[in-house]
């Protein structure tokens, strides 16, 4: 049965087949983003942290790319810079929540 996406999907997404199962670590990635509420941001490194898994920031934006239906975009490069590929899409996601990003893509919280 094909999946439904209620998110838009990250740039250069590869989505996982149907019947993949999710790895423990993907499932707490997935888990961790899906608890993040809207306006909140956090960084690749950071979540990797609080998931058990630190130094593992390449492999949370690797489960991002290929997991749907997650508020992917309130996740960010540790110098809250985002990725030019990205910028198009997720920037407006991160203004929409209400957070600034300038026009060398780096994101200014709202609550700063």
């Amino acid at each position: 049965m094909p999946r439904s996406r209620e998110h838009p999907l990250p740039p250069h997404a590869k989505p996982w087949n149907n019947d993949h199962r999710p790895t423990a670590f993907q499932q707490a990635v997935i888990e961790a983003v899906r608890e993040l509420q809207w306006g909140e941001l956090t960084t690749f490194g950071d979540l990797a942290d609080e998931i058990g898994h630190p130094g593992s920031a390449q492999a949370v934006a690797n489960t991002l790319r290929a997991a749907i239906d997650i508020p992917w975009w309130r996740v960010v490069p540790a110098d809250g810079r985002l990725y030019r590929t990205h910028a198009a899409t997720q920037g407006p996601l991160l203004e929409l929540e209400g957070h600034r990003v300038d026009a060398r893509r780096h994101v200014h919280r709202a609550d700063c």
